[in-house]
């Protein structure tokens, strides 16, 4: 038996047709990916958190020579956040990703790993968290619950 998954996510064309804190969002992302580490693999990731206080968190990749002991930027942000606002919610995550040098780029969404991690911190906070991924120069998808990019996630209720 086939069944079909549908992803459903929006396409938002540009970022002039972001509200004012999603710009703030795509704006920090974009300028906290320059301090990304990444000498390995030159590619350089930010992501910025909107706390439900309106608190903006943000934070870049962390590489490491003894590969796996790295972190992505959604990860890095995402722990931080919770190691120091353990009890405030997150509503968005906004990430953008794309070689060092690059001057456009496509929109890159969280890594397995990071959407394992995320999935974890929506079943804490018992809510959904709107994830953003975007392009250097604006293209921009956005997904309600990372749920919609792991349609079959692995959670507590299996253990």
């Amino acid at each position: 038996m086939e069944k079909e998954i549908k992803i459903n996510f929006e396409a938002i064309p540009s970022y002039n047709d972001l509200t004012e804190i999603e710009k703030k969002l795509f704006d920090k992302a974009k300028s906290v990916r320059e301090n990304a580490y990444a000498p390995y693999s030159n590619f350089w990731v930010g992501c910025a958190i909107l706390l439900e206080n309106g608190e903006i968190i943000s934070g870049s990749n962390q590489e490491n020579a003894a590969y796996p002991s790295g972190l992505c930027a959604e990860r890095t942000t995402i722990f931080w956040t919770s190691a120091n606002y353990p009890n405030v919610k997150i509503e968005k995550l906004f990430v953008i990703g794309a070689p060092k040098d690059a001057l456009t780029s496509a929109p890159i969404p969280p890594c397995g790993a990071c959407r394992q991690a995320i999935l974890e911190y929506e079943a804490k906070q018992k809510d959904e968290i709107e994830i953003y991924f975007a392009s250097l120069d604006g293209e921009i998808f956005k997904t309600k619950s990372i749920r919609e990019l792991l349609p079959f996630s692995f959670d507590a209720s299996f253990l």
